[in-house]
């Protein structure tokens, strides 16, 4: 495995390359090329972040390059971590779609140039926009999207927070846009361990008045509530307003809260997951998981970059797996790619 990250220095790049190395992911006859951008404080602070992971991993490291092109890498995967972040005045993720096309569009450009086409692993915001710019030069199968995963992940952590049991023992997943129009999949969550009246239950209580078609308005009133508390500096007020929601709706705001009193980012559980999905890519094995990719008709009647779930295997993802879902998630889901593609537009 010869893997680059594309926005090394940033605080989730830095991550991406930590948690890489911690949990050997890459053998130690591969490489990991650091990719930042040329000029400035990105370019310099490569060579630092080499050193650092020399001294914390020198044991089990592979051989670890620097650069500022991807081109000239040779990596067969490529990890997208590049782009502007969200801020106090732009919480929706929407909003950075006008400065991070430009450093999509450079990306792709580097990528274009490479002598074989790699596997694009993106997890930079808007993370659909990603995946539609980079398609222009990369096959659909060989780019997908990690945000899903981290989704899923965070739905699976508050169901099991609710149920008294650990996150490995629920299957939940959250498909969508990686955004307002998150999309729960109730009707697919199965947890191990756990009387099926209890899931019913809370499934119940959790679905029992609402719709999927009000979740997103339900997810930005919360969200902007939570920012509230927190710019008037009553942070414990705010964690405690996050823990008050229904599971979904956690899921999809407590990042914010993460990210706008951790100090920088949502960077572990971001880094996490897209350690998970190169792992599940270079495992070799056929894994089925939600990610963003480019649908072209595999699901009934939906085009475009959204989150399903697909199987992963060395060579990108090869399918959609189906799933018998509610009419109410297949309205959401097609909300979703509408709300995606008016943003791409």
């Amino acid at each position: 495995m010869k893997l680059a990250i594309i926005g090394a220095t940033g605080s989730c790049g830095r991550q991406v390359a930590a948690q890489l190395l911690e949990r050997e992911i890459i053998p130690l006859d591969g490489s990991l090329h650091l990719i930042g951008h040329a000029g400035g404080a990105h370019e310099s602070e490569l060579w630092g972040l080499r050193a650092d992971l020399h001294d914390a991993f020198a044991d089990r490291a592979p051989r670890l390059e620097v650069g500022t092109d991807v081109a000239t890498s040779g990596a067969d995967i490529v990890v997208m971590m590049a782009g502007a972040t969200i801020t106090s005045l732009a919480a929706d993720r929407s909003k950075l779609a006008a400065t991070n096309r430009a450093i999509f569009e450079e990306s792709a450009a580097d990528i274009a140039r490479m002598d074989a086409e790699p596997i694009v692993i993106v997890q930079s915001n808007p993370v659909e926009l990603a995946l539609h710019v980079l398609s222009d030069v990369v096959s659909r199968h060989r780019i997908l999207g990690a945000a899903a995963w981290s989704d899923s992940l965070r739905f699976r952590r508050e169901i099991a927070a609710d149920l008294g049991v650990t996150r490995p023992m629920v299957d939940a997943e959250m498909w969508g846009q990686h955004g307002d129009h998150l999309v729960p999949m109730w009707s697919t969550i199965r947890v191990r361990g756990v009387e099926q009246s209890r899931v019913d239950e809370l499934i119940g209580v959790a679905t029992d008045g609402r719709t999927l078609a009000d979740l997103p308005e339900e997810i930005r009133a919360a969200r902007t509530q939570a920012l509230s508390l927190i710019e008037r500096g009553d942070v414990p007020a705010a964690y405690a307003f996050v823990q008050a929601q229904l599971p979904d709706v956690r899921a999809a705001i407590k990042p914010f809260f993460t990210h706008f009193t951790a100090g920088r980012t949502t960077e572990l559980a971001t880094a996490h997951a897209v350690t998970d999905v190169v792992g599940f890519i270079g495992s070799g094995a056929k894994m089925a998981i939600p990610a963003q990719v480019l649908l072209n008709g595999e699901w009934p009647d939906l085009y475009g970059p959204v989150a399903v779930p697909v199987v992963t295997d060395p060579t990108g993802w090869s399918q959609v797996v189906p799933e018998v879902i509610s009419p109410e998630e297949q309205a959401a889901l097609r909300d979703a790619v509408a709300a995606i593609s008016a943003l791409n537009a």
